[in-house]
Parts: C-alpha cells; sequence; structure tokens
C-alpha cells in the first residue's frame, strides 16, 4: 500500500505477540530423496519427454487428465489424489475427468490405455501409497494416454503428516511435465489477514498454503501489520508495523516465530521487499517530507539512499536479476512507474496511461511488471513489459490493489474489496483474489476472515 492510496490505514494501540510456526523443509520432507521408477514394460520411459501441451489452447480447451486415487495405505490415497485433482482444475489448464465415468480405477501396473481414451483423457495419473510406521512411501506415476507411454515416475518417502506437501509436489510435475513451464502448486502466500468494522481494523500477519489448507496467523492483530513480503528461503517474512504507534520494518522467522526490528531509521519506513539474493532489503522512508528508495543491508543494517528529491518515490522491487528496480513515484507531476538501476541510475519512466499507477511488481521470469491503475475512481490490476510496452489489464473493480506473482509468473494474485456489508460485520469485504496472466480465470482465494496484501512465496525448498 502506497501514499497515494485512497483506502485509510488506521492505527491499533496494542502489542504484537508473534505465534511460533513451523516450516517444511523438501529436503527433510523427501528423506533421503525422491527416486525415478520406471513402468514394467517400458523401460527408459520415467525420463522420456511426453508431449508438451500449448498454454494458448489450454486456456480455452483445459486438457482432459484422469487422476485415479493412488492404491494402498487409505485414506492418504484418496486425499492425495484429490488435492492434485483440485490443483490442476484451480489452474484453468487442466479438466480433471468425471470419476462416475472412469471405465477402470487404475489399478493395473500398465494401464488399459483403451478404456482412457474411450473416456477422452488425454493424461492420467496413477500411484500407490505405502506406510511404514509414521513414515509414507509415495509412488506417483503419469501416463500419455494417446501414445500409452509413462512420461513421469518417481517415488518420494516422508512423514505421514506431510501427505499434502507431495500432493502439491506431484501436481507440480504434473504441470511442468504437459505444460513446459514450473508449476507453483508447492507454494504459500503470507498475506494481511482483517477483521471488525473499518474504523477499528483490526490486522493480522497470516499464513497458508497457495490453496488456502494449513492456514495460521502469525501475529495476534494487537499492532496494526502491513505488506508482507517473503525472503527468497521462503524462511523470513518482512512487513510493516505499528508497533508501540511506530511505523516501522520488521523481519519475522517463520521456523522460530521470532520478529526482530530492521533497524531503526528515522521516519516513517514502509514498503520493504527483498533483494533476489536475499542479503538486502528494499523499503520506502519518508524523511523530511520527502519519500525515497532505500536499500538495507541484512549482515550490517547499513543504508543506501537510491532516489533523491522532492518527489515521493514508493513501492520498490528488484528485478529477478537484482540488476533493475521499479517503483512509482509523483515526480512527473503525476503518480506514475520508473525503472531504475539497481544503484540509482538511468531512471526512466515506463507508464504512459490515463490515471495513476502504483504497486508495481517483476514477474519472476522477468519478462512483465504487474502494477495497480487508479483512474475515474476506479481501480485495475495490469501488466506490461519492463519497457512500458504492451499494457494490458487483466482486471477493474471497485478497489483492488497488491498483485503478486506466483512463482512461475504465471498467475497473480491480488485482493479485491466491495463496498456490501457482509456477514463477517465489517462494513465491506476484503478479499484475495488470483487470476492468470493472460486475464482468464479469476477465481477467489479463501481465507477465513477478510484479506489483503498478499505476497506469493518462492517454491519451497
Amino acid at each position: 500500500m502506497t501514499p497515494f492510496s485512497d483506502r485509510p490505514r488506521l492505527l491499533t494501540d496494542t502489542q504484537v505477540e508473534a505465534l511460533r510456526t513451523l516450516s517444511l523443509s523438501r529436503r527433510a520432507l523427501l528423506g533421503a530423496g525422491a527416486a525415478s521408477i520406471a513402468a514394467a514394460g517400458l523401460p527408459g520411459t520415467a525420463s522420456g519427454q511426453g508431449a508438451v501441451i500449448d498454454i494458448t489452447r489450454a486456456r480455452t480447451d483445459p486438457l482432459p487428465v484422469a487422476i485415479t486415487d493412488f492404491q494402498g495405505a487409505q485414506p492418504y490415497g484418496a486425499q492425495i489424489a484429490q488435492v492434485i485433482s483440485a490443483n490442476l482444475a484451480r489452474s484453468g489448464l487442466f479438466r480433471p475427468v468425471d470419476r462416475r465415468a472412469f471405465v477402470t480405477q487404475g489399478q493395473e501396473a500398465t494401464p488399459r490405455f483403451a478404456d482412457w481414451r474411450a473416456i477422452g483423457a488425454q493424461a492420467l495419473v496413477t500411484g500407490r501409497v505405502e506406510q511404514q510406521g509414521d513414515r509414507l512411501r509415495v509412488e506417483f506415476r503419469l501416463w500419455d494416454v494417446l501414445p500409452g507411454q509413462q512420461i513421469q515416475g518417481t517415488a518420494y518417502t516422508t512423514p505421514a503428516a506431510n501427505w499434502r506437501r507431495i500432493a502439491h509436489i506431484c501436481s507440480d510435475a504434473i504441470y511442468e511435465r504437459l505444460l513446459g513451464e514450473k508449476g507453483y502448486f508447492d507454494t504459500r502466500i503470507v498475506y494481511i489477514a482483517e477483521s471488525g468494522p473499518r474504523d477499528r481494523r483490526i490486522k493480522r500477519l497470516a499464513i497458508m498454503d497457495q490453496d488456502s489448507e494449513n492456514h495460521r496467523f502469525l501475529t495476534d492483530g494487537s499492532w496494526l501489520a502491513l505488506t508482507p513480503r517473503f525472503h527468497p528461503s521462503v524462511n523470513q517474512v518482512a512487513f510493516m508495523s505499528y508497533l508501540r504507534n511506530e511505523p516501522r520494518v520488521y523481519l519475522f522467522e517463520i521456523d522460530t516465530g521470532r520478529q526482530s526490528l530492521l533497524g531503526n531509521f528515522p521516519g516513517m519506513t514502509f514498503a520493504p521487499r527483498f533483494a533476489p539474493d536475499g542479503n538486502s532489503v528494499l523499503l520506502s522512508a519518508i524523511r523530511g517530507g520527502d519519500a525515497n528508495v532505500y536499500s538495507i543491508d541484512l549482515r550490517t543494517r547499513a543504508e543506501r539512499r537510491l532516489t533523491s528529491g522532492p518527489s515521493i518515490d514508493v513501492s520498490p522491487c528488484y528485478s529477478p536479476d537484482g540488476q533493475q528496480i521499479t517503483f512509482n513515484s509523483d515526480r512527473g507531476g503525476n503518480q506514475q512507474l520508473y525503472v531504475m538501476n539497481a544503484d540509482g541510475s538511468n531512471v526512466r519512466r515506463i507508464s504512459f496511461g490515463q490515471g495513476r499507477y502504483a504497486t508495481p511488481v517483476w514477474s519472476p521470469r522477468g519478462d512483465l511488471i504487474a502494477f495497480t491503475r487508479i483512474a475515474g475512481g476506479n481501480f485495475a490490476i495490469g501488466v506490461m513489459r519492463p519497457d512500458g510496452s504492451g499494457e494490458r489489464i487483466l482486471s477493474e473493480g471497485y478497489q483492488m490493489e497488491g498483485p503478486t506473482f506466483a512463482p512461475n509468473g504465471r498467475v497473480l494474485a491480488f485482493y479485491r474489496e466491495s463496498p456490501a456489508r457482509d456477514t463477517r460485520g465489517g462494513g465491506y469485504s476484503a478479499r484475495l483474489v488470483s487470476i492468470d496472466i493472460t486475464g482468464f480465470n479469476e477465481r477467489a482465494i479463501p481465507t477465513p476472515t477478510d484479506g489483503s496484501d498478499p505476497a506469493w512465496s518462492p517454491l519451497l525448498p
């Protein structure tokens, strides 16, 4: 959120208490690691290349995928299949085949491909789960139905409590093998959970899996929390807090629940965002009436000012290679988007459309910058290339902002407000939303309270 927003940010006068949370390491999750497996009678197909589906076509004609319950230990087998099915359906690029149409249930070592072709499936997912004490061995296979080939075969060993993460990892494997892009299912979203009347809003730091599961609050809402952002390692979150009524940037360690102040700088500091290497944080600080962009070294806490002058320069964000920074500024008389080198040199304006532009964020792929546009009293979420060309609006509405990219750069999340009174008693509602970068497949992201300021994590380590 930037100083230009029409939405008021009201302070509270109580204390923040960090709640201990646990993070999962993919290395620990997989134990000795994932093992490739080959299908009986199909030597070499585990590492073979299956057909890659054109994503443009998949948007209008989602790929039909049959996902069977994993055989063996239950309820894990059925639950893993359900999570995979929900992930793929939510992407908008896959259409899970109705299970009522299944001729067989995928129990054969080698599928009867004619049965799956008969119901229109182009890909098939099968698997098996074995329980070994408090651990699971999950075997997952992906089949290309038309030529009758296995194109992925992997086995994972994990504590039983981590079965859901295995389902997300399998979903990512399916997404990548069939679409040729990295998936985004084994990720988290950190956001601001909101509740209460608008003039006494409680705002807590919260975190959840990308499918809204494993939700938990990280702060208790005693002090206002805003604009959380993930560290590249996913083990820390930087956010703005009004602890003791002073606006400052804090670091929250997800492993330990420990919270620390990011330096004791004069003036108001806000809108933190980590560098791609995780060694520094970009933020804006107001001093003497001007807001400028600063880089803070996390090891030494030394600060470096990157912009100067009487303008308001806010919402900085690095490019994925760390060589450039985008931000918004009123230096030209109206709030617009700019790009500069990481050392603050070579500042150039990139937005020239109608209205004001805010909250720029660079795609992890480096090809796009997402933004909020405010024009004629209406809000919109859009994207443009880093040179300002190719601007397009993805969604428009009453009030929306705060875009954040999934780690593959294919999907955006943001939040949308509605003036209508809802059953939660807030006088208005704020909801998290996701959308494809082409503007299709806009979906609500369920949260137990109202939600704002989302940030999408990288793939979990």
